[in-house]
C-alpha cells in the first residue's frame, strides 16, 4: 500500500514554524536586547534585519541546492544551522556573538520554498491547496508562537536555547516522514549573484536606519544609497547574463506572478511592521511585560491557526488572488485601527484579532498564489523567489519602524508607523487583485507559458 505523503507534509509544517518563531521571538526582546547589551534601538533592531538579510539570500540560494541534491537534504541542513545559531545566540556573551548566532540562523529561512516543492512533489493536485496552505499558515502560527514564547520565557538566552530544543525534535520528524518526491537535478550555485544581493539590501536598508543618526545629506547615507543601486544594477546584470541565476528575473517580471510577488513584498512588511510596533508600543508606552505582549497577540497566532485548517476550500472556491486582496484589506483594518485607537488593552486586542484574521488568509494563499501558474519542475524556485520578496519586505519594517520612530518620538511615531502598515497593506491587496483579474481575462484568451530563460 502507498505510503500517505501527509506525515511528511505535517513534519515540514512544524519545521516551517520553527523557521517563523526564531524570528518574531525576538521582536518583543529587543528592549531588553537594548537595556542588557546596552545599545541604541537601531542596533538592537538589527538582531532582527541581519537574520532577515540572511534569509533573503539563503532562501533561493538553498532552493537551488535543493534542485541540485535533494530538497530533504537541504531542509535538514538549514535546521542543524538554526539549532548551531540559536545556542550561539543562547550562549552570546556579546552583541557581536549575538549577531554571528542570528546570522547561522537566518539560513533556516529556505526551508519553506524547499517544503513547498517537496509538497508539490508528493501531494495529488487536488489536495495541493491544503498542503501549501498549511504550510504557509503554520509558519504565521510559528510567528505569533514566537512572540507568546519571548513572553513566557522573558529572558533571551532562554528563548534561543528554546528554539534550539524544539528544533531538534523537527529535525527527528522530518529525518522520519520526509522523503523528496523527484530526482536531483544537475546545477552549478550562482555564488555572485548572491554576494551582489547580500551587498545592495546591506547597504539600502543601513543606509535607511542610519540616515538620521549619519545625517541624510552626509557623505556616508549617499554613500550608502549610491552603493545600493550600483551593487543592485551589477546584480541585474550578473543575473541576465548568468546562466542559472540566484533568481530568475522573468519570473519576477512574469505577468501573471508580478502580483504575487509585490502582494508577498507588501504584506511581509505590514506583517513585521505591525507585529514589531504592537511589542514595542506596548512595553514603553503602555508598561507592558514581554509576557503581556504575547498575550497581546494572542489572537493573532489563534485566528491564524484555525484558519489554517480551511484554506484549501477557501482558496478552491474563491482563488488564491481574491483571499490575498481580501486577507490584505483585513490587515489594513487592523492597523487603522491601532492607528486610531490604541492606548486600551482592548484596542490591542481588537487590533491583534483582525491582524490575525487578514494573515491567517493572505498568508495562507500567498504560498498557492506564487506557484499555481508554473511549471511542477519550477515550483521551488517560484516559491523561493515568493520568499525572498517577502522576507525583503520584513528586513525593510525593522529599519523604517527605527527611521519613523526616531524622527517622530513618543507615541505620535507609532500612529505613523500603523498607518504606513495600512498602506502597504491595501497596496497589498491591489496587488493580487489586479493580479487576479489580469490573469483570468489572459486565461480566457490563449495559454501563456512562464518564460524558462533568463
Amino acid at each position: 500500500m502507498a505510503r500517505s505523503p501527509w506525515p511528511g507534509v505535517v513534519a515540514l509544517s512544524l519545521a516551517a514554524s520553527i523557521a517563523a518563531l526564531q524570528n518574531t521571538a525576538v521582536v518583543p526582546l529587543l528592549p531588553v536586547l537594548q537595556k542588557d547589551l546596552d545599545i541604541s534601538l537601531p542596533a538592537a533592531t538589527w538582531t532582527l534585519t541581519i537574520s532577515l538579510l540572511v534569509s533573503a539570500v539563503a532562501a533561493p540560494l538553498m532552493s537551488r541546492f535543493g534542485d541540485m541534491y535533494g530538497r530533504q537534504r537541504m531542509i535538514v541542513t538549514a535546521l542543524v544551522l538554526l539549532v548551531a545559531g540559536s545556542v550561539v545566540a543562547a550562549w552570546a556573551p556579546s552583541y557581536a556573538w549575538l549577531m554571528a548566532g542570528r546570522v547561522l540562523q537566518g539560513f533556516v529561512a529556505a526551508l519553506f520554498p524547499l517544503a513547498v516543492g517537496l509538497v508539490r512533489d508528493v501531494l495529488p493536485r487536488n489536495q495541493l491547496a491544503t498542503g501549501v496552505g498549511v504550510l504557509s499558515a503554520t509558519m504565521g502560527f510559528g510567528s505569533g508562537f514566537g512572540m507568546i514564547l519571548a513572553g513566557v520565557v522573558g529572558d533571551w538566552h532562554g528563548v534561543f536555547w528554546v528554539t534550539a530544543a524544539i528544533t531538534v525534535v523537527a529535525g527527528a520528524f522530518v529525518l522520519i516522514f520526509v522523503h523528496d518526491g523527484r530526482a536531483p537535478a544537475q546545477g552549478r550555485p550562482d555564488l555572485a549573484g548572491a554576494a551582489l544581493l547580500t551587498g545592495w539590501l546591506v547597504l539600502l536598508l543601513l543606509g535607511i536606519s542610519q540616515g538620521r543618526v549619519w545625517g541624510w545629506t552626509s557623505a556616508a547615507t549617499i554613500g550608502a544609497f549610491a552603493g545600493a543601486v550600483l551593487l543592485a544594477v551589477a546584480w541585474v546584470l550578473v543575473e541576465r547574463r548568468t546562466a542559472e541565476p540566484l533568481v530568475q528575473l522573468s519570473m519576477l517580471t512574469d505577468r501573471r506572478s508580478v502580483g504575487a510577488t509585490l502582494a508577498s513584498a507588501l504584506i511581509g512588511f505590514s506583517f513585521f511592521l505591525c507585529m514589531t510596533a504592537i511589542s514595542n508600543y506596548a512595553q514603553a508606552d503602555m508598561g507592558a511585560s514581554t509576557l503581556q505582549v504575547g498575550v497581546y497577540l494572542l489572537p493573532t497566532t489563534l485566528f491564524m491557526l484555525v484558519l489554517s485548517l480551511f484554506i484549501g476550500r477557501v482558496v478552491a472556491r474563491y482563488s488564491a488572488s481574491f483571499v490575498v486582496a481580501a486577507g490584505s484589506v483585513v490587515v489594513a483594518l487592523g492597523a487603522l485601527w491601532l492607528a486610531l485607537e490604541h492606548v486600551r488593552p482592548a484596542d490591542i486586542y481588537i487590533g491583534s484579532s483582525l491582524l490575525g484574521l487578514g494573515l491567517g488568509l493572505g498568508y495562507s494563499a500567498l504560498g498557492t498564489m506564487a506557484v499555481e501558474h508554473v511549471a511542477a519542475d519550477r515550483t521551488a524556485a517560484a516559491a523561493g523567489i515568493n520568499a525572498l520578496v517577502r522576507i525583503v519586505g520584513g528586513s525593510a519594517a525593522g529599519t523604517a519602524l527605527a527611521a519613523i520612530v526616531s524622527a517622530v518620538p513618543g507615541e505620535g511615531g507609532y500612529v505613523w508607523v500603523f498607518a504606513v502598515a495600512a498602506l502597504g497593506s491595501l497596496l497589498s491587496a491591489l496587488a493580487a487583485g489586479l493580479s487576479g483579474m489580469l490573469n483570468r481575462r489572459a486565461a480566457g484568451r490563449e495559454p501563456v507559458t512562464v518564460p524558462s530563460g533568463r
